[in-house]
């Protein structure tokens, strides 16, 4: 299974950018990804065994255990690989509360990885950067002014309270747009094993 473990911003929140976002669109090169499917990627786990959900569950269920919420908001922007030449335009995460907030989310990252590695699992992906996927481009472009653009945004905030195991199944024909299936999710500073409660996600 293609798995990932993310924090999902609420739907206020989605709206709110998307409300930003609409009258500034341009069509070109770039992919839109679905307002639906915003998250902020923790762990990707490219290939995750059927038999091995169970231990993984409970492996993330304890690592979140460990961490104390947050409160953030979607602002600003960025591009990777680079602005000069980006192939892919994001919007930024802000942790505005308490001091080390930046340090407490890479350690809850780190975390996730450690508990898929620990229950058997490939892990997949650079150094963790907290970011919300905009749009993918074809071709690699000059994002400057889009980065300007977003760097005037911030949304409202909400509370990072929990973590999401979410499936991703790959689509058919030639935009290929994935589904995305939230399996579980494990609430931040928690007792140690609670049960994590599956829930739709559209």
């Amino acid at each position: 299974m293609r798995l990932f473990v993310a924090v999902l911003p609420p739907v206020e929140a989605v709206e709110h950018l998307e409300e930003f976002l609409e009258p500034r669109r341009e069509h070109g090169d770039f992919r839109w990804s679905p307002p639906d499917q915003a998250h902020v990627t923790l762990a990707f786990l490219p290939d995750v065994a059927e038999h091995l959900l169970d231990e993984l569950g409970e492996r993330l269920a304890t690592a979140a255990s460990r961490r104390r919420p947050l409160v953030a908001r979607i602002a600003g922007g960025g591009a990777f690989p680079d602005v000069a030449r980006g192939r892919l335009l994001h919007a930024g995460l802000d942790l505005g509360g308490e001091a080390g907030d930046d340090e407490e989310l890479d350690r809850t990252a780190t975390g996730a990885r450690h508990a898929a590695v620990a229950a058997g699992t490939e892990v997949d992906g650079a150094r963790f950067r907290p970011h919300v996927t905009l749009a993918r481009l074809r071709r690699p472009a000059d994002l400057t002014r889009w980065v300007r653009v977003l760097d005037t945004y911030a949304g409202p905030s909400w509370p990072l309270d929990e973590l999401a195991l979410v499936a991703s199944y790959l689509g058919e024909g030639p935009r290929r747009r994935a589904r995305h299936e939230v399996l579980a999710t494990f609430p931040l500073g928690g007792r140690e094993g609670r049960r994590a409660q599956s829930r739709p996600r559209p």
